[in-house]
């Protein structure tokens, strides 16, 4: 395990320039270029035993989901990352620190964002990495959680369900299809799938004052799911619904738009799942709808 501050000159020496940071690692505070469009901020922690199982996946598989679940955010708000600062929590006498930073490298590269610090500690508890990211907003303005209305078609953007397979590490965010999905259309509404399906497109009811309905056969279920089915008592459309960190994205377009991208998909994948209602949250099976509970991951506190 390095010292506190060979480890930061380790880190100072993999750190490349970038453009937009003035002062990166190594100060008392990072100096970042201001940006042109609105800033968006967002923050994620996650703790060895309920996110990730270290002994299972390793401290660069733990890097790169703290990273990844980061940028999903602001990939719901159809932003572009631009830097990220992270704080970690090391257990004492594990030799981690590292390929926990090339974890985080791994998928911060990839969207080309910039590491400009955070804090390194240790202590007798086990792994937690906090991850805040800061993004540009698109030219429209950060598409909400708020702007759905009656009427509008509901989309995912790929299968989902029995994250817990292995999705939940390796998933992508889709920063590059919510940027495509915004020069196409006007998107009313989006969030990233975290906690499950029916439990989101809840916040989106929540948040824009109206309901939803999925249409069950049109939900995209996932090898997984029907993997997990055979297993759980569970059926795969239930773990399409409601079982979480799949970080897919559902929005809301108008029917116009929705129409447009059913015949020009600017991304693979794009599925509409169900429309907007006054009221209430909804499954329809055959024809038939019944009330859906707003399943999914809610932390205990």
């Amino acid at each position: 395990m390095p010292g506190e501050f060979e480890y930061i000159a380790w880190l100072r020496d993999r750190t490349p320039h970038d453009a937009r940071v003035v002062i990166g690692p190594g100060d008392d505070c990072a100096v970042l270029v201001p940006p042109a469009r609105p800033l968006l901020v967002t923050t994620d922690m996650l703790m060895e035993g309920t996110d990730f199982v270290l002994s299972e996946i390793g401290p660069r598989r733990a890097g790169r989901k703290a990273m990844a679940v980061n940028l999903s955010d602001i990939a719901a708000m159809a932003g572009t990352p631009r830097a990220a600062v992270v704080s970690v929590a090391l257990p004492k006498g594990d030799d981690l620190a590292r390929e926990l930073y090339l974890g985080l490298r791994d998928v911060a590269d990839a969207f080309g964002v910039a590491l400009v610090g955070g804090d390194t500690n240790s202590w007798d508890g086990k792994l937690v990495i906090s991850v805040t990211a800061l993004g540009d907003a698109p030219e429209r303005g950060a598409v909400t959680r708020a702007g759905a209305r009656p009427g509008d078609w509901l989309f995912v953007t790929g299968p989902l369900g029995g994250s817990i397979l292995g999705r939940h590490l390796d998933f992508t965010p889709r920063v590059r299809e919510a940027q495509a999905l915004c020069a196409a259309v006007e998107l009313r509404a989006m969030i990233d799938i975290s906690d499950g399906l029916a439990a989101d497109l809840n916040h989106i009811c929540e948040e824009s004052r109206c309901g939803a309905v999925l249409v069950a056969e049109a939900v995209p279920v996932s090898d997984a799911a029907r993997a997990l089915s055979r297993t759980s008592g569970k059926t795969a459309l239930d773990h399409a619904l409601g079982d979480g960190e799949d970080f897919e994205l559902v929005f809301a377009v108008s029917p116009a738009d929705g129409a447009r991208l059913l015949a020009a998909p600017p991304v693979p994948g794009l599925v509409k799942i169900g429309e907007c209602v006054p009221a209430g949250l909804w499954l329809e099976t055959g024809g038939a709808r019944a009330p859906l509970a707003p399943r999914g991951w809610v932390h205990a506190l």
